[in-house]
């Protein structure tokens, strides 16, 4: 079980690093909206798995929200 949250909590810290990287590098193309940065995020990455791109841009969405607010 250990092994197991290990694994997870270092898959975590490596999408919210990515997400924060591409919201550095692109600052202005990022919004609040999902849809929005679901297709960003495709276009600026070579992520090709659907889960992971969508939990990036999950991140990109809340941070975004949390930002504006």
């Amino acid at each position: 079980a250990y092994e197991i949250s290990t694994l997870l909590e270092f898959r975590r810290v490596l999408f919210r690093s990515r997400a924060l990287r591409l919201v550095e590098i692109y600052p202005d193309k990022f919004t609040d909206d999902f849809e929005t940065n679901k297709h960003l995020v495709s276009e600026f990455t070579d992520v090709d798995n659907n889960r992971m791109r969508n939990w990036i841009a999950g991140y990109i969405t809340r941070y975004k929200q949390r930002r504006t607010d």
